[in-house]
């Protein structure tokens, strides 16, 4: 959803089947990008499983690239944790 007036600087992307776990998660990463001028999110109702997250970045830079580079990073994290854990687990089973 483009807010009205702006050349896409200013979305909010509707994420289906999601809560705060990746809400605040994805909120933190896209905050780091220093183009962006305000990132949040809400949950509609606490019945419904979607989340309304919204980008604003400074200048012309649309907000889908922090966005999706949020996303990207996000998932980098979580695959080094999940490596990470698996390897210190393996070594420590292995061994037992």
């Amino acid at each position: 959803i483009q807010a009205d007036g702006t050349d896409g600087n200013c979305v909010t992307f509707v994420l289906h089947d999601e809560d705060h776990t990746l809400g605040n998660s994805l909120r933190y990463m896209v905050m780091k990008n220093p183009d962006v001028e305000f990132c949040g999110y809400c949950i509609t109702h606490p019945s419904e499983s979607k989340i309304n997250f919204r980008v604003q970045t400074r200048g012309a830079l649309p907000a889908v690239e922090p966005f999706r580079k949020g996303l990207n990073d996000l998932m980098g994290v979580c695959q080094h944790v999940l490596n990470t854990f698996e390897v210190r687990y393996s070594r420590g089973a292995g061994g037992q």
